[in-house]
């Protein structure tokens, strides 16, 4: 009985994650509901006298909010999906991103479709391009696959440097802004001047895919990708299709920079090949690995930090990128497995077990 009742203790290294385990479903669901509050009140926070804090030098806190921290947010968890949950390394994301972009702009250009209708549109075409390339390339591991996809960045990239029908280096303009929606709150329209519609789209966006990472992950697609992660033969050995699986993570995290692209055009109103280069790929691989390689919340939190921290020092000039460096490494040094690390629980040492192994 003794070493049954010790195979139950584990030590939780992180304490917010015990808290949490020890709430119950109606606290959870509270505090959820309130930080998804407190988050949809966020463009109001640079109304107040704090306003000077939050501005960057270049743009208000509404904007900063919209791109590039949203952005970030929105990709960072789709890129978790490929490499927190399925163990690939993917440094060509921003491709994904770019499709999305460039969908909008030439649909909202080129037929009568708006924003809403051209938004599934976006995600499939990023969908379809995160198979094709899945299927040849999956099969790779490591840094060959991270070669692969990094060269597929630059391809999607140079492909639209050269192609004169969609602006070649001169990029499109023009790009349409969303139709307006009515609420029974009121009216929101998306333009320059209401930033705070764009924020509240990009966070149904967030809240939408963290909601489909989650379910996912206590199903069997979730399962697959944790058994990919930790050991790829072992589970092939053990029937799992990881083929199969890995595509799906691929395709479902490649729809959500598609989705992230759509947003970015109709809000910028001018998309450009400059927009899409391999900094992007790295800077969004960052936010997944500062947070927390695999946990959502530590995802969301990096990409915030390191999204922000940039356009706040801004006014250093050329020094905020030694600035922003050096934080990084200080803080990887002190917590190198993320600022919110994936939860880990060990089992503590039994005094019975050890005997036994004597």
């Amino acid at each position: 009985m003794r070493t049954t009742n010790s195979l139950r203790n584990f030590n939780v290294r992180d304490k917010g994650a015990a808290i949490w385990s020890g709430w119950n479903r109606l606290q959870r669901t509270s505090f959820g509901i309130a930080m998804i509050l407190l988050a949809g009140a966020l463009p109001f926070a640079g109304n107040y006298s704090f306003s000077n804090f939050l501005n960057t030098p270049i743009s208000n806190f509404a904007d900063v909010l919209i791109y590039p921290v949203g952005m970030f947010v929105l990709m960072s968890l789709g890129l978790n999906i490929v490499v927190g949950k399925s163990g690939m390394l993917d440094l060509g994301y921003v491709a994904f991103f770019a499709i999305g972009a460039y969908t909008m702009a030439i649909c909202g250009k080129w037929t009568h479709l708006n924003t809403w209708e051209i938004l599934p549109l976006g995600i499939a075409f990023a969908m379809i391009a995160g198979v094709l390339l899945g299927i040849p390339t999956l099969r790779l591991r490591g840094d060959y696959l991270a070669i692969v996809t990094m060269g597929f960045g630059e391809i999607v990239r140079i492909t639209a440097l050269n192609t004169q029908k969609i602006g070649g280096p001169n990029g499109m303009a023009n790009v349409p802004n969303p139709p307006s929606i009515h609420t029974p709150l009121g009216v929101l329209d998306f333009n320059i001047m209401t930033p705070n519609s764009f924020y509240w789209f990009v966070l149904v966006l967030i809240l939408l895919t963290i909601w489909m990472i989650r379910r996912l992950s206590v199903r069997r697609p979730g399962r697959a990708w944790e058994a990919i992660r930790q050991d790829e033969d072992a589970a092939e050995l053990m029937g799992v299709p990881t083929l199969k699986y890995k595509i799906w993570s691929f395709t479902l995290g490649a729809g959500v920079g598609g989705a992230a692209g759509v947003v970015y055009a109709s809000k910028t109103l001018y998309i450009s090949p400059d927009a899409f280069t391999f900094n992007i790929s790295v800077l969004i691989l960052s936010c997944v690995v500062f947070g927390g390689i695999g946990n959502i919340w530590g995802v969301v939190l990096g990409g915030v930090f390191l999204a922000y921290l940039p356009e706040r020092i801004r006014f250093i000039s050329n020094a905020r990128q030694l600035v922003f460096g050096l934080t990084l490494v200080i803080i990887m040094n002190f917590r190198p497995d993320g600022i919110l690390p994936r939860k880990k629980r060990e089992k503590l040492s039994s005094p019975a077990i050890e005997t036994g192994a004597k």
